[in-house]
């Protein structure tokens, strides 16, 4: 097994499913190969960034020079990670991911990213359109766009400021401290208003606290609930974290 490094602390409570996922996922497989009890995790190292801080240092979309100390703390991180021998890295956050273009090249170990796992599980939909929901920085920016139609889906139009003001204000108040009930509710509306029950339109809960608004979604990067039909991105992530942990020969579960 490799090493995993993980960014966490964008926000605490989906680095926490991380984890929790990551060791579930691994015990799953072992148990199917008829490993006896204790079933093998991979080692995991966690590095837990301040949201306060990381979130005062985001930059302008299209405005690299903007992002330098952003990408300072990102590539910190990873230093950290490799220093403590990590194999394998991903953040566990979709916000960081505007910026792996500008850090991948600059670290030494490989890191596996949301934003293509994502789209290749929603490519699996079948569905030629995606709605994506997330931070003001994944709403705005061209990252998912690019990773989507690189699988042949067309992302929905960018939503108007006020809304992406809105998710973001839902996710600092009723997300990054745990999903509520009220967050799970102002959730499905978004995904009401902007065509989410379409039967050719897949939603991406493109923030990773997003997906935990529904603690019965089971572990798959797909599932369907109340009429709209989501990707779970941190699943998607966590499933290819252990193929990469664990090599693609136990890549079942």
């Amino acid at each position: 097994m490799k090493k995993i490094g993980l960014l966490g602390g964008m926000a605490w409570p989906s680095t926490i499913d991380y984890y929790r996922t990551i060791c579930e996922g691994a015990n799953a497989r072992f148990r199917a190969k008829g490993y006896p009890a204790p079933l093998p995790v991979p080692p995991v190292n966690i590095e837990s960034v301040n949201i306060a801080e990381t979130r005062a240092l985001r930059g302008i979309e299209g405005d690299e020079a903007s992002w330098a100390a952003y990408d300072a703390v990102l590539l910190g991180v990873f230093a950290r990670l490799e220093g403590a021998g990590c194999e394998v890295a991903a953040m566990a956050s979709n916000t960081p991911h505007a910026r792996l273009h500008a850090i991948r090249d600059r670290i030494g170990i490989p890191v596996i990213s949301i934003l293509d796992e994502s789209a290749k599980a929603a490519a699996q939909t079948s569905r030629h359109r995606a709605l994506v929901l997330g931070t003001s920085v994944t709403m705005q920016g061209g990252h998912y766009p690019s990773a989507l139609r690189a699988q042949g889906i067309e992302p929905v139009p960018r939503l108007p400021e006020p809304e992406v003001e809105a998710m973001q204000r839902l996710i600092d108040t009723e997300f990054y401290a745990g999903a509520t009930a009220a967050g799970r509710t102002a959730l499905l509306e978004t995904c009401e208003r902007h065509g989410g029950r379409d039967p050719g339109t897949v939603v991406l809960l493109a923030c990773t606290e997003l997906p935990l608004a529904f603690p019965d979604r089971g572990g798959n990067p797909v599932f369907e609930t109340e009429g709209f039909t989501f990707v779970d991105t941190g699943a998607a992530h966590v499933r290819a974290i252990l193929d990469a942990s664990l090599g693609h020969a136990n890549a079942e579960g």
